[in-house]
């Protein structure tokens, strides 16, 4: 073999196949002409160490072509870009995608809580008959407003981001089951309707709403979220789109999934902090509920503002190819 006959005809290839590796953006046509030398240069690599004696040459293509692997198949490092699309496009956008479950959840969920509310509270014996009249009237005396003081704040916001985060976790996993997520719905609707409805019989129902609202309304719309996408799973595999399998529509929807429960995450640290510190603090009971209210309003917004853009470019880029620069980042 002519190494020097064989870098002369090859030579100018690397040397621009490494000038698209450090290029910052690429158009689709420099696109294409990386992959085409990128694979010219693999082959040609496999040469060079078969039959060059020179290993200086060797590792100088090597270097190119790792450069250039990386630059098509990209880095798994995380960065400030990736967590700020994570962020801006996919938790709303996902959220939004999911939007009639978890509406719809939402809205059977406080029907048959608050209905649960009133048949208890106009039926004492029914509270009796669920947890006793003696734990009924220590609920009321001094039970439901000492849970929120039992533990120290910080304690206490850590325990509720675990049990919400993991709750949360059961709903998204069990969704493709159906009937999993309804149980686990239902027994938080016994558990609030029945400790609502004893609360209000004994004419605590100010005690009961403004303990509960700050932190309920941003805690229990992110199990809302949970279930809503974890039961539109199920629903992808019980009657996927027609343009997909069924195997193609759950693995779509899973996707949202795991970009939901990344998200929601960080909404129950959120809820937490709120439930820990803001729900009984010494403060009047409208600052506390309109604490509560305002971060939830604001999550609501994040999620209709973001989450239909990020939605509306989500269908974009499965309608069509968009053309343009391609923003690649470039090798180091």
């Amino acid at each position: 073999m002519d190494l020097d006959a064989y870098v002369a005809e090859h030579g100018g290839q690397w040397r621009r196949l490494d000038q698209l590796c450090r290029q910052r953006r690429l158009d689709a046509a420099e696109v294409d002409e990386l992959v085409a030398l990128y694979q010219r240069a693999t082959t040609q690599l496999s040469v060079l160490r078969s039959r060059s004696p020179d290993p200086a040459l060797v590792s100088e293509l090597s270097q190119v072509v790792l450069r250039a692997r990386a630059r098509l198949t990209g880095r798994s490092r995380p960065s400030w870009a990736t967590v700020r699309r994570f962020l801006l496009v996919g938790f709303p956008g996902a959220v939004w995608r999911a939007a009639p479950w978890w509406c719809a959840v939402a809205t059977a969920f406080t029907l048959l809580t608050f209905t649960l509310i009133a048949f208890v509270a106009e039926n004492p014996a029914t509270a009796a008959a669920f947890i006793g009249e003696e734990d009924a009237a220590e609920l009321v005396e001094s039970g439901f407003a000492g849970y929120y003081t039992e533990f120290s704040a910080p304690t206490f916001a850590f325990h509720l981001w675990t049990h919400n985060a993991w709750l949360a976790a059961k709903c998204l996993a069990a969704g493709v089951l159906i009937v999993p997520v309804a149980y686990l719905l239902w027994q938080n609707v016994v558990n609030i309707g029945v400790v609502g409805g004893v609360m209000v019989s004994y004419g605590r129902a100010d005690v009961f709403f403004g303990l509960i609202t700050p932190h309920g309304l941003l805690e229990l719309t992110g199990v809302f979220v949970a279930a809503g996408v974890g039961l539109r799973v199920g629903w992808a595999w019980i009657a996927p789109p027609e343009q997909l399998t069924r195997g193609q529509a759950v693995a779509r929807a899973g996707r949202d999934g795991v970009l939901v429960a990344l998200g929601l995450v960080m909404l129950f640290a959120v809820s937490a902090v709120i439930e820990a510190f803001v729900t009984p603090a010494p403060v009047p009971v409208p600052l506390r509920i309109a604490v509560g209210a305002a971060v939830w309003l604001a999550f609501l917004a994040y999620v209709m503002v973001l989450g239909s853009r990020a939605d509306a470019a989500h269908h974009d880029s499965i309608d069509h190819d968009v053309g343009g620069d391609i923003d690649l980042q470039p090798a180091r």
